[in-house]
C-alpha cells in the first residue's frame, strides 16, 4: 500500500505538472542554472517599476522581480490555476514582499492592467499557450511605449528542427518560431541568446532567450 500510494502521488504531480523546479526548496539551485541575476540585468528594470510574471506558479521569478523593483513597485503574478497563486501568496508572505498582486489569468487572456507595465517576462510557459497570438497583443496592451518583453525557452534536443506542434507537445520551443511571432504581434527584437546554458543541467534540453520591446 505504501508503494502504491508513492506511486500515485507521482502519478498526479506529473499530470498536473508539479514538477520540483516550481518549489522554494529547489529555488537556490535554479538560480545558479537558470543564472538567474544575468536574465534579470537583461532588462532596464529598477526600482518603482511595474511588471508582470506570466506563468508564475509558486512565484520563483516574482520573489526576485518584487525585491529588484523595491517597495515602491509593483509585480502582476499571472498563472491559470489558483492554487499555486494561493501558494505563490505564502511565499510571498514568507519574505515579507507585499508588492506582488496576484492575477488568476484564463488561457488566453493574463489579464493585465493596460498601459501600466515596463517589463513582461515569460520564462518556461510560452510553449504552453495555445493561444499565443491574443495573449501577446494582451502583453502588448500592457506595456508601455518601449516596454520591455523578455522570453526564456528551453529546445529539447529530438524536437529540435521538428514543427512547431511536434515542439511544444514535447514541453519546448525554439526561437525560430517565437522571432516570427513577435515581429507579426508588433514586437521590436532588442537581443537574444542563443545558448543560455542547459535545463536543469540535462544537456539535451538547452534554454535560449529572446529580449524584445514594444514597437513605437
Amino acid at each position: 500500500m505504501p508503494f502504491f500510494r508513492s506511486f500515485l502521488l507521482i502519478f498526479i504531480s506529473s499530470v498536473f505538472g508539479l514538477q520540483a523546479q516550481y518549489t522554494a526548496s529547489d529555488w537556490g539551485e535554479r538560480d545558479k542554472w537558470m543564472k538567474t541575476d544575468s536574465l534579470l540585468a537583461m532588462t532596464a528594470v529598477g526600482e518603482g517599476d511595474k511588471v508582470a510574471d506570466i506563468g508564475c506558479h509558486e512565484g520563483y521569478l516574482s520573489m526576485h522581480l518584487a525585491r529588484k523593483v523595491s517597495e515602491t513597485g509593483r509585480v502582476y503574478a499571472v498563472d491559470i490555476r489558483e492554487d499555486r497563486l494561493q501558494k505563490l501568496r505564502t511565499n510571498a508572505h514568507d519574505r515579507s514582499l507585499g508588492n506582488i498582486i496576484t492575477i488568476l489569468g484564463d488561457t488566453d487572456n493574463p489579464k493585465l492592467p493596460e498601459g501600466t507595465l515596463d517589463a513582461v517576462f515569460i520564462f518556461d510557459t510560452y510553449h504552453e499557450m495555445d493561444a499565443h497570438e491574443e495573449i501577446l497583443q494582451h502583453v502588448k496592451k500592457a506595456l508601455k511605449p518601449g516596454g520591455q518583453l523578455i522570453l526564456m525557452e528551453k529546445l529539447k534536443d529530438w524536437v529540435r528542427g521538428k514543427s512547431r506542434n511536434q515542439q511544444t507537445a514535447s514541453h519546448s520551443l525554439g526561437p525560430e518560431y517565437v522571432r516570427e511571432e513577435l515581429k507579426q504581434a508588433g514586437f521590436t527584437l532588442v537581443s537574444e541568446i542563443e545558448d543560455h546554458g542547459d535545463w536543469e543541467r540535462e544537456t539535451d534540453k538547452q534554454m535560449w532567450v529572446i529580449l524584445a520591446k514594444k514597437s513605437d
